[in-house]
């Protein structure tokens, strides 16, 4: 599962959004967050530009930019506002993997990157634009090219969980729900875990604690 896809999900029982999403391991090797957070460091604009990821066109004083994120040529500030939504979302996200840099990378892009885009949608420019590929670039690659290999879409309304196993959310109604398997796979990442989770009405079921 790729972090983007965290952006529109809805609990498929009661459609409430966001959810929570933990995250227990990657299927992305540790030096891909090593690489990312070398960008934010060497800030080398000649090299992000040639990854053609930002795409930006201008027409007359409007400058409009296109990314994996936003897919449809947008004028900078909505731009800007739409990235800085995007980023909103990872506030509900829990990094327990074992990987260092990926929990310093979601840190950052949360705090540090949040508040360049936040700051650049007051004073948005063709200069201010060109200072901020660095962060644009990793916010993209984070959300498009990071693949989670195991963690639990939570629902902190109906209290339901679900699992994310071999990259793919298993978003299933409770009938389709395969117990034994699903039960064993909380159970081998319980010490990932609080043992506050576990003391909530876990729905469709839960380990006896």
């Amino acid at each position: 599962m790729k972090p983007w896809l965290f952006d529109i999900l809805a609990c498929p029982i009661d459609k409430n959004f966001p959810l929570k999403l933990y995250i227990f391991s990657y299927e992305t090797p540790a030096k891909v967050f090593e690489s990312l957070l070398a960008i934010l460091i060497n800030r080398d604009i000649n090299e992000i530009e040639y990854e053609n990821i930002i795409n930006v066109s201008y027409e007359g004083e409007k400058i409009k930019i296109q990314d994996n994120l936003v897919l449809e040529e947008t004028e900078l500030v909505p731009y800007l506002k739409l990235i800085k939504k995007s980023l909103e979302e990872l506030e509900n996200v829990y990094d327990l993997s074992t990987i260092a840099n990926s929990k310093q990378l979601l840190n950052q892009i949360r705090t540090d990157i949040k508040g360049v885009i936040h700051n650049c949608i007051k004073d948005a420019s063709k200069e201010v634009l060109k200072e901020i590929y660095p962060e644009l670039i990793v916010i993209n690659n984070y959300k498009f090219e990071i693949e989670i290999k195991t963690g639990i879409l939570f629902c902190s309304e109906c209290k339901r969980w679900f699992p994310i196993i071999d990259t793919i959310p298993q978003l299933l109604p409770d009938e389709y729900r395969d117990e034994k398997i699903e039960l064993e796979f909380l159970k081998t990442n319980k010490n990932l875990l609080d043992d506050e989770f576990f003391h909530q009405e876990l729905k469709p079921f839960n380990l006896e604690i």
